[in-house]
C-alpha cells in the first residue's frame, strides 16, 4: 500500500513540478451491506429469497502544491460484490475553486444532474439483456478513459447559485466492425442551479452528452442524450424529478452482439422525507426505446421499464443503517411482457459505513 501511495506522490509531482511531501496524505472509507433479498416474479420464480451480501473498500490521496493547487486521486480495493479494482484519475482543485478532472473524467452533463430521491436497499428483479428501456436518467453517458472534465467554481459567470461544467475524452479508431462499439470520441455540457424559493431550495441540473464511436457498422453515434431533474427541500421532505431522451448503440451483455436503441426516454420521480433516525422514501422509473440488431431500421416494438420502489431506513448507531426495502417491476420487451423478468421484490437488511 505505501509503494502506492509513493508511486502516486512522484506521478503527481513530476506532472506539476512542485515540491510536496514524499507521501501524499491518505484516507479510506468502505461500508458493507448484508441481509435477506426476496423475489417473486410473474413467471416461474414464485417466491425465492436469499442471502444478499456486497463490500466496498475505498483509499483516496491528495496533496497540495506550494502555489495552492489540491491534488487529488484514489483506487478501490473491493467494489461491491464483484470483488474489482478501479484506479481514479487525477483530481486538480484550484485557489479559485474549479478544478479539472484527469483520465477517467467522465461527462459533465452527468455530474451536474440534481439527485432524484430514490428508495433504498438491494431489492431488484433480474432484467433480460435484450430489453434496451432505460432505466435512469444516465442511460447514454458513455466516454472513453482518456479524457477530462472541468468544473466552474460556485457562483459561475457571476451567477449566484450557478455552476458549469464541461467534458471531452478521446479514444483510437482501432475498434474495427461488427460486435465492437467503444467510444471513440465524447463531448458533453452541464450546469446546475441552486436557489431558495421562501422556505425551500431548489436545484435544477442536467445537461447534454454527444458520443460516437468509430465501428463502421453502426448507423448512429454510440450514445446522444439530452437530461434535466429538479428538486425542492423544504425542511425534512426532498422531492424530484427528471427527465432524458436520446438514442443509443447498446450492446446485449449475453451476446455481445451491438443494437440500436432509438427513441429512448425515461421519467423517474421520488421522495425522501427524513423523521429523527428514520428516513422514508419512494420512487418511481418509467422508460421506453426501440430497439433493432439491424443498424438503420428502425425497431417496430417498443421495448418497456416500470417500477415502483419503498423503503424504510433506521439509523441504529453511527455509520449503522437497519433498511426495509420494496419494489415492483413490470418488462415488457418488443412490446411483449417478460414474466420471468418482472415481478416484485423485498429486501431486509444492513449498511455498516466505515
Amino acid at each position: 500500500m505505501k509503494k502506492e501511495l509513493l508511486a502516486a506522490t512522484a506521478l503527481v509531482t513530476t506532472m506539476v513540478g512542485a515540491s510536496v511531501a514524499q507521501a501524499a496524505t491518505a484516507s479510506w472509507s468502505g461500508h458493507a451491506r448484508s441481509g435477506v433479498k426476496g423475489v417473486d416474479t410473474d413467471g416461474t420464480a414464485d417466491g425465492t429469497f436469499a442471502s444478499s451480501q456486497q463490500n466496498g473498500l475505498s483509499f483516496s490521496a491528495s496533496e497540495t502544491t506550494d502555489g495552492g493547487i489540491k491534488i487529488s486521486t484514489g483506487f478501490t480495493v473491493v467494489n461491491e460484490s464483484s470483488n474489482s479494482n478501479n484506479v481514479s484519475g487525477l483530481t486538480l482543485t484550484f485557489t479559485d475553486g474549479s478544478s479539472l478532472d484527469l483520465i477517467k473524467a467522465g461527462n459533465a452533463y452527468k455530474s451536474k444532474l440534481a439527485s432524484v430521491p430514490g428508495a433504498s436497499g438491494e431489492q431488484g428483479v433480474a432484467g433480460t439483456t435484450a430489453n434496451h428501456a432505460p432505466t435512469g436518467l444516465g442511460f447514454a453517458n458513455a466516454s472513453s478513459n482518456v479524457g477530462f472534465e472541468w468544473h466552474s467554481a460556485d457562483d459561475a459567470f457571476g451567477v449566484d447559485g450557478l455552476k458549469a461544467g464541461f467534458s471531452a475524452s478521446f479514444g483510437d479508431d482501432g475498434d474495427g466492425t461488427g460486435s465492437s462499439s467503444t467510444v471513440e470520441t465524447a463531448y458533453s455540457v452541464g450546469v446546475s442551479y441552486v436557489t431558495d424559493a421562501g422556505d425551500t431550495t431548489v436545484t435544477i441540473g442536467g445537461g447534454f452528452v454527444s458520443a460516437d464511436d468509430s465501428n463502421s457498422d453502426t448507423a448512429n453515434s454510440k450514445g446522444q442524450e439530452t437530461a434535466i431533474a429538479l428538486t425542492a427541500a423544504t425542511g425534512d421532505l426532498t422531492v424530484g424529478v427528471g427527465y432524458a431522451t436520446g438514442s443509443e448503440v447498446a450492446t446485449h451483455s449475453s451476446t455481445s452482439q451491438n443494437a440500436e436503441v432509438d427513441g429512448a426516454e425515461v421519467l423517474t420521480a421520488g421522495a425522501k422525507y427524513v423523521s429523527g433516525d428514520i428516513t422514508f422514501a419512494v420512487s418511481y422509473v418509467d422508460g421506453d426505446a426501440k430497439d433493432t440488431v439491424t443498424f438503420g431500421q428502425a425497431g417496430l416494438s417498443t421495448d418497456s421499464y416500470e417500477a415502483g420502489s419503498a423503503s424504510i431506513s433506521y439509523a441504529v448507531a453511527s455509520g449503522v443503517t437497519a433498511i426495509i426495502g420494496y419494489t415492483n417491476v413490470d418488462r415488457a420487451e418488443e412490446g411483449v411482457a417478460t414474466k420471468d423478468q418482472s415481478g416484485s421484490s423485498w429486501y431486509v437488511g444492513a449498511l455498516v459505513s466505515f
